[in-house]
């Protein structure tokens, strides 16, 4: 970053600003932290699990945290509020009319409920919107955000999605920029020792070949077929899934039916994923929607070999090489591929150790600190279009 730039005033708009919430999350929040040292960084956020030296956290008030909706009406309305001046810029991560930087992190509400609808499918489409006061909140939110692209900069996180907003969205496509997730290297591969201290601290098992999960949404992020796939694999294989512990009673239930229930491991939300990724052998992300996924970039940083839904399903696939840098599923539903391309991986070292030297390769050259220079270029191409 140069040092001719002025220092900034910014807002960055996120409800939940915390680790532990998500791929969108720990987005804003590692843009946060390497700009941090050059602009003066304002958070709106209604929860807040983070600390940053310059940051100045402000807390936005939740009188109905139920239903989403008119939380999300509420929140959009108490930040355009406290942010309407003072600021440079504003940056919502958020569903919100306001904000000269809006970066969306998954699929806009108007493609996920027209996108390949015609006739009467879209007539009925129209009717349950018309009918529901939280499917008109979201998508009056989201027309507003896409408005007056021309004064705005919209960043979206994977090409794929690029190409999706361009077709519900046409009047953006001039706004629209990419800026994909980034990490922070870890620099080694995990060494035995590490990976039974992790082991040891998650109370996982100390021996055998472990296949990671993480996400919040389990059944969207497929666990369910990772299951089926497991009762297939060999009994020394075991899983470990991290994310929102609120689903863990329901997918129990079907590591019971699988006959898997002990070989696996719910560990619910973890502020620090990094022990998990030390812990085990490989990533298994099924997903059925991903914009980019950030957990299979963070898996790929550690050294991990990854199994990850094609491009089709999941944003970070366009940029990956079935074979080399990941193995790719052509079909995420299928429990029985998704056991191959995993029984592949854990049994066949060499393909494992190469997967994991071309992840790692994969991964630097995708670091935050280029991240946020990318991030700021916007910022000032925004200003002295202004200007």
């Amino acid at each position: 970053m140069t040092d001719t730039k002025r220092r900034l005033r910014i807002a960055v708009l996120n409800r939940v600003f915390s680790p532990i919430g998500g791929g969108a999350e720990r987005y804003s929040i590692a843009l946060v932290e390497q700009l941090a040292d050059r602009h003066e960084i304002h958070v709106f956020a209604q929860q807040i699990d983070h600390h940053w030296p310059g940051v100045t956290y402000h807390r936005i008030a939740r009188p109905l945290a139920k239903p989403r909706w008119m939380n999300q009406l509420w929140y959009a309305s108490a930040t355009w509020w406290a942010t309407r001046r003072g600021f440079d810029v504003v940056h919502s991560h958020e569903n919100t009319w306001h904000g000269q930087v809006q970066t969306v992190h998954v699929l806009p509400v108007k493609y996920t409920l027209f996108h390949g609808r015609t006739g009467w499918r879209l007539a009925l489409q129209w009717l349950k919107v018309a009918t529901s006061p939280r499917l008109m909140a979201y998508l009056g939110l989201e027309h507003a955000r896409f408005s007056n692209a021309s004064s705005r900069r919209i960043v979206v996180t994977s090409n794929v999605l690029m190409n999706q907003m361009a077709s519900t969205y046409p009047a953006t496509i001039p706004a629209l920029r990419l800026v994909s997730p980034g990490v922070t290297m870890t620099g080694a591969f995990a060494t035995p020792e590490q990976q039974i201290a992790a082991r040891q601290t998650l109370h996982l098992p100390p021996t055998g070949l472990g296949i990671l999960f993480v996400g919040n949404d389990y059944r969207k992020k497929g666990l369910a077929t990772l299951i089926k796939a497991l009762a297939e694999l060999s009994g020394n294989t075991w899983l470990a899934v991290v994310g929102n512990a609120a689903q863990s009673a329901e997918f129990k239930v079907q590591t019971q039916a699988a006959g898997v229930a002990d070989r696996v491991f719910f560990l619910g939300n973890l502020k620090d994923v990094n022990d998990a990724y030390l812990a085990v052998d490989c990533l298994a992300h099924p997903t059925l929607e991903d914009t980019f996924a950030m957990v299979v970039l963070e898996a790929m940083a550690h050294g991990l070999p990854v199994v990850v839904s094609s491009a089709r399903y999941c944003g970070i696939s366009d940029l990956l090489t079935d074979g080399v840098n990941a193995i790719l599923l052509a079909e995420p539903r299928d429990s029985k591929a998704l056991a191959s391309a995993l029984c592949r991986v854990i049994q066949t070292p060499s393909l494992r150790r190469d997967l994991a030297q071309a992840a790692m390769a994969f991964a630097s050259s995708h670091q935050w600190s280029a991240v946020a220079l990318q991030q700021e270029t916007i910022y000032f191409s925004l200003l002295d279009a202004k200007t």
